[in-house]
């Protein structure tokens, strides 16, 4: 399976991680559905690696972060993850199904039926592996139906327009 490629969701993501790091102390971070782990790399240049860790669906890409030196372990979201941490990073597959689209890709793109499904079922596990005063962020789209979403209480925190869409990041707190 392909490992996913940074794209403008990644981008936006990997800025926002990095000014938010400059600015605030976290002392462990996991970074769910971790893809090329730019997330991580980001995170590693203010925390040991020891204290970050990722997570993938993809076997390829929790190998790949594991030569280059990272924690990562294979997980469907939370399934493999034991402990707390107090930043937890997700940028979900938010589009809704194309059956159009390769079944390969759609793991890394396709959010579920709606587009929600797969990010509001992150948001249902994360609590519990958050610290007390940890953040929680999660990447979605304007095409990603936001209503149930919106029960965890999100406030927005980055966003970015794009062609077709706009890019969110929202921000869950314990």
């Amino acid at each position: 399976m392909e490992i996913y490629k940074p794209a403008e969701d990644s981008f936006l993501f990997q800025d926002f991680l990095d000014k938010y790091l400059s600015k605030n102390k976290v002392s462990s971070h996991l970074d769910i559905g971790t893809g090329s782990g730019i997330l991580v790399k980001t995170s590693s240049k203010f925390l040991k690696n020891e204290n970050i860790l990722a997570t993938d669906i993809n076997k390829n890409a929790v190998e790949e972060l594991k030569k280059q030196g990272f924690n990562a372990i294979h997980s469907n979201l939370f399934k493999n993850i034991k402990g707390k941490f107090d930043l937890i990073t997700f940028n979900a597959p938010y589009l809704p199904e194309d059956r159009r689209e390769p079944r390969d890709s759609q793991i890394s793109t396709t959010g579920g039926k709606r587009g929600d499904e797969v990010a509001v079922k992150f948001l249902k596990q994360t609590r519990s592996h958050l610290n007390k005063g940890g953040k929680i962020f999660l990447l979605i789209s304007s095409l990603t139906p936001i209503g149930k979403i919106n029960e965890f209480n999100p406030k927005t925190v980055a966003r970015k327009k794009l062609f077709q869409e706009e890019l969110f990041i929202l921000e869950f707190s314990k």
